[in-house]
């Protein structure tokens, strides 16, 4: 079985790091520009790598310590670490009042523990 450009890619969301990306684009040439193909970040992204990944359009978020990047036509942010509710009404909704806009627990939310929410899309 001969692996094409979406089974490869499906195997990529799997890499650990860029340079995994790199070396299936220098190591098999069918597979160039498997990196552009992407529409997200399956990986936590640098200065250097954030380049390589051109066509972004969601921003995964993976820890806490991740650099954030705005730039191109990122229209969603994906937050995959655990925020407590004062991160996701800034964040998320742009609570300024709780009294303006009431008490009404989002959609989003996953647990009611002492961390709020698991996933929370920004």
């Amino acid at each position: 079985m001969k692996l094409g450009y979406n089974e490869i890619m499906i195997t990529s969301m799997y890499f650990n790091d860029i340079n995994d990306f790199i070396n299936l684009e220098i190591g098999i040439k069918r597979f160039q520009g498997n990196i552009e193909r992407f529409h997200f970040n399956p990986i936590p992204l640098n200065e250097y790598s954030r380049k390589l990944f051109t066509n972004i359009e969601t921003f995964h978020i993976y820890n806490k310590y991740d650099e954030i990047f705005n730039n191109g036509r990122i229209f969603k942010k994906v937050i995959w670490y655990k925020v407590d509710y004062s991160t996701h009404l800034k964040e998320k909704i742009l609570y300024k009042d709780r009294n303006i806009y009431g008490n009404i627990i989002p959609y989003e939310v996953k647990s009611n523990r002492c961390w709020c929410f698991y996933i929370v899309k920004i």
